[in-house]
């Protein structure tokens, strides 16, 4: 089957189809990590987006549902240079074809993805059409073109219902912007009490939960766009332990005072090294965002930087000790990715503890 995929500036290209026939659009955004498709796939963080992988071959492992980050494929399309028809893996359960045709998603193969992911790093990101049935690369140009950007992807993601992962620990409420499964999992792991709300939940709302700490997901789009989210966190700030992780990282940062922006191609992937300007150390990261925290705008807010990316020189983390204040750009929870940062968890119970106490 054929399909094509077209860019705004007028670039297409023609390939194999897979999945869902028909339209998809979305920006087209590339991530590098060699494993993780299934995770990265289910992924809240990429709604709105077309997903493209660096890695040539995708699929060589197949697909197992204990791998997802959610309850189904989230990203709008997928992009690959090679699809494997025949995976091999003890724990596979379907195709990555059988995959994206289960859950209504389009996908593109046998395209160029070198030339797209350099295309995107010089010109930055870009609307895209997919057309899964078609080879009319103008027609895909046209569609991205007249494609409008969507300011509730969060709606979109985000719980329905609050739910709770008892445990016999302190309780932490974690605001549901589009929450990846393995950072409840990880927080369940070390048997706190997890309450997990929609992200349109008031800050009294939240307090009425009597938690001892709020933790602020990751999620897609624009943090200007959770404005529910950064009155949430103005008004927590002070008044028990703050923490923020991707998108909930720049809502805090909008919230105490700061400013956020667009990276030209975003961080997505499994090897962005970033510095502790603290304890001068080095730590892997995975990471999966479109915007950052504007760090000439940090000054005056009470927020400290204290880590940076090695590559750009972007905010990392940034804390406020008296107001009980920390969050991280990355993904300490990985999946996929390195466990370098998984301690942070470790320490996000331990102020919760202390709280509690």
């Amino acid at each position: 089957m054929k399909a094509v995929l077209g860019l705004e500036d007028g670039t297409y290209v023609v390939g194999e189809g897979f999945g869902r026939e028909g339209v998809t659009l979305g920006e087209l955004v590339f991530a590098t990590p060699y494993t993780g498709y299934e995770e990265a796939l289910t992924d809240p963080s990429y709604k709105g987006q077309i997903l493209l992988f660096t890695y040539p071959l995708i699929g060589n492992y197949g697909v197992n549902p204990e791998s997802f980050q959610s309850d189904g494929i989230k990203a709008e399309g997928l992009v690959v240079r090679e699809k494997c028809a025949h995976p091999s893996h003890p724990r596979y359960k379907m195709s990555l074809d059988e995959f994206l045709w289960r859950e209504g998603v389009s996908g593109i193969a046998e395209v160029d993805t070198r030339m797209l992911t350099i295309k995107t790093r010089r010109h930055g990101t870009m609307r895209s059409a997919l057309i899964v049935g078609s080879d009319d690369g103008e027609k895909a140009c046209e569609l991205a073109r007249g494609m409008e950007m969507d300011h509730k992807l969060i709606e979109k993601v985000t719980c329905r219902q609050p739910y709770e992962i008892k445990g016999n620990g302190p309780r932490i409420v974690v605001m549901d912007f589009g929450v990846k499964r393995n950072i409840v999992n990880s927080l369940a792991r070390r048997r706190v009490n997890v309450i997990v709300v929609p992200a349109s939940t008031s800050y009294q709302a939240v307090m009425d939960y009597r938690p001892d700490a709020i933790l602020l997901s990751n999620g897609p789009g624009d943090p200007q766009d959770a404005r529910n989210g950064i009155e949430v966190a103005r008004q927590a700030a002070g008044n028990l332990p703050l923490f923020g992780i991707c998108l909930g990282h720049q809502i805090i940062g909008l919230a105490m005072g700061a400013n956020t922006y667009k990276l030209k191609f975003g961080h997505r992937g499994a090897n962005q090294p970033v510095i502790d300007l603290v304890e001068k150390k080095v730590y892997i990261t995975s990471q999966n965002h479109g915007y950052a925290v504007d760090p000439q705008s940090v000054g005056g807010t009470g927020l400290e930087v204290t880590q940076a990316n090695a590559n750009d020189g972007t905010v990392e983390a940034m804390k406020n000790d008296k107001m009980r204040i920390m969050s991280v750009q990355y993904h300490p929870e990985a999946c996929p990715g390195p466990r370098d940062t998984n301690w942070l968890f470790d320490l996000i119970v331990k102020k919760a503890g202390e709280s509690h106490a």
